[in-house]
């Protein structure tokens, strides 16, 4: 996103000048006013003193400043870092410093943290949209103080997204893709071609009411924008308001994930038998499985519009890809190799295995996408069977006709309404308390999100389990993103192997018998 940015807003510009470019909550643009205001908050940037080579972090719900400060970032040649507002103080702190952040272009929603944050981070360059922030240059200040002219250089930006991993500390996904101050016009093309997976529209009109600071949302959404989509922007998704804007802006393309989806299926009778929904092309869900009664009743609603990508961030996205006609042949496969993906399943051993075989899934990005963990070697290298050969953790297999099977993921993993949550972190913060002997977090069931946090303790001996429980509670609520504190408490005596393991599966289990789920 952000890629030659200028040069495509100026193809929009001149054929569809007066036709809508964006809208949300607070107002709607066309092609010609976004590209003014895109040029003005470019030199507005730069007149602060951002510039190429430096990394500018985004804290903030979805905007249309959100979108231009991307943007700008692409065409400054900057390294941008979206940043997830669940983040914690400390959180989004480590990931300024991690990422060497420069500047933080913040929410007034989110003040208090992007305060805090850029003080223990030093960051010097701080600016404000959506309100004001007390030591903070208002965006529109920004934006008033640009020219609105096209801009005379033009420099190719990156992205990097941070992810939680098992240490319990974000880390940065750096993609061999992410170089600064290159061709903007290669970078477009190898984009361009990218997102001929994604069913990337070059018109339309695109919904986007899920965080933009998800790889996912972004690529979905915000790619399609910078190659002539229209775009809708709402800060928050709401299933009854997600009908109405589909057919009051006849959206072509929707990302979703299956919590979406379970809560549209509970809307009114009434409610759906009035959406028609005749403009939707693409609606690409990802993140999360999907549970198969879910899937079909969307389909059977909504046509064979439903398409599922498997994929990370790690790898460019996208790894396999199934229509609605094929997923509907082979129930609960998220599908076949894309193009330029080579998938591989793999044995403990590190050999390769057939047809049917599970084990490790494995793949290679045929144009040569790799990826690293940002000042971590040890992470990286455990992501990878060799160079340019790399997991997202999962296992499986792949069946006689070449489609992919989940049967398992990353044994700690838990992924709640599409967001990834890794245990370490939160039984870290718990293990701070005093009466707490032995803590282990997992994912059980969950109709509507797929699956919360269970978090099983062990007490020292004479604890007293309700006082253990709600001060836990306020612990992890103080501690830790609002997402990652445990929905309930286990009190019991926990198994650890002789080497110290504790069998999370086997706690796991009692919890997934009978539910029809493996994963």
């Amino acid at each position: 996103m952000g890629v030659q940015m200028v040069a495509t807003l100026v193809e929009r510009v001149a054929e569809r000048g007066d036709e809508m470019a964006i809208t949300d909550e607070f107002g709607s643009w066309t092609w010609r006013e976004f590209n003014e205001r895109q040029n003005r908050v470019i030199d507005g940037l730069r007149g602060l003193g951002i510039g190429l080579g430096d990394t500018m972090a985004i804290l903030g719900n979805n905007r249309h400043e959100w979108i231009e400060a991307l943007g700008a970032g692409g065409v400054i040649g900057t390294i941008t870092v979206p940043i997830n507002w669940h983040f914690s103080v400390d959180e989004v702190a480590y990931v300024l410093e991690n990422s060497g952040a420069t500047a933080i272009i913040a929410d007034a929603e989110f003040a208090d943290t992007a305060i805090a944050a850029a003080d223990l981070a030093n960051v010097s360059i701080r600016v404000a949209y959506g309100g004001s922030i007390e030591g903070f240059t208002d965006f529109d200040d920004v934006v008033a103080s640009g020219s609105p002219d096209e801009p005379a250089e033009e420099l190719s930006g990156a992205t990097m997204f941070y992810t939680s991993g098992t240490t319990g500390r974000p880390k940065g996904v750096k993609s061999n893709l992410q170089t600064v101050g290159g061709d903007p016009t290669a970078a477009l093309d190898q984009l361009g071609m990218l997102m001929q997976l994604y069913m990337a529209p070059t018109d339309g009109v695109v919904l986007c009411n899920a965080p933009l600071y998800h790889a996912g949302p972004l690529a979905l959404c915000g790619v399609p924008f910078l190659l002539g989509a229209s775009l809708i922007l709402r800060r928050k998704w709401d299933a009854e308001e997600t009908l109405r804007l589909i057919d009051e802006y006849e959206v072509t393309n929707l990302y979703a994930v299956p919590t979406h989806f379970s809560r549209l299926l509970k809307l009114p009778d009434d409610v759906k038998d009035s959406f028609s929904g005749d403009s939707l092309r693409y609606v690409i869900h990802t993140a999360a499985p999907c549970p198969p009664s879910v899937k079909r009743a969307m389909i059977n609603w909504w046509g064979p519009v439903v398409f599922e990508l498997y994929g990370a961030s790690e790898g460019g996205g996208v790894g396999t890809m199934v229509t609605s006609e094929q997923w509907l042949d082979k129930p609960g496969t998220v599908g076949l190799p894309t193009p330029i993906t080579e998938l591989m399943i793999v044995d403990e051993q590190g050999e390769r295995l057939g047809a049917n075989e599970t084990g490790q899934i494995y793949v290679r990005s045929l144009l040569g996408i790799d990826f690293e963990y940002l000042g971590d070697d040890e992470k990286t290298a455990g992501a990878h069977l060799e160079p340019g050969v790399f997991s997202y953790g999962d296992v499986g297999y792949v069946d006689d006709d070449g489609f992919l099977f989940l049967s398992d993921r990353k044994i700690d993993m838990i992924i709640s309404g599409g967001v990834n949550i890794y245990p370490a972190e939160i039984e870290s913060v718990i293990m701070t308390h005093p009466a707490v002997a032995d803590v282990g977090v997992f994912g059980v069931p969950n109709d509507e999100f797929g699956e919360e946090v269970k978090a099983a303790v062990e007490l020292i001996d004479g604890a007293d389990p309700a006082v253990a429980e709600t001060e836990l509670k306020r612990l992890c609520r103080d501690k830790l993103a609002g997402y990652m504190v445990p929905r309930s408490f286990d009190f019991v005596t926990l198994p650890r192997t002789a080497t110290g393991k504790l069998p999370k599966r086997e706690l796991r289990a009692t919890y997934w018998e009978g539910t029809g789920r493996s994963i």
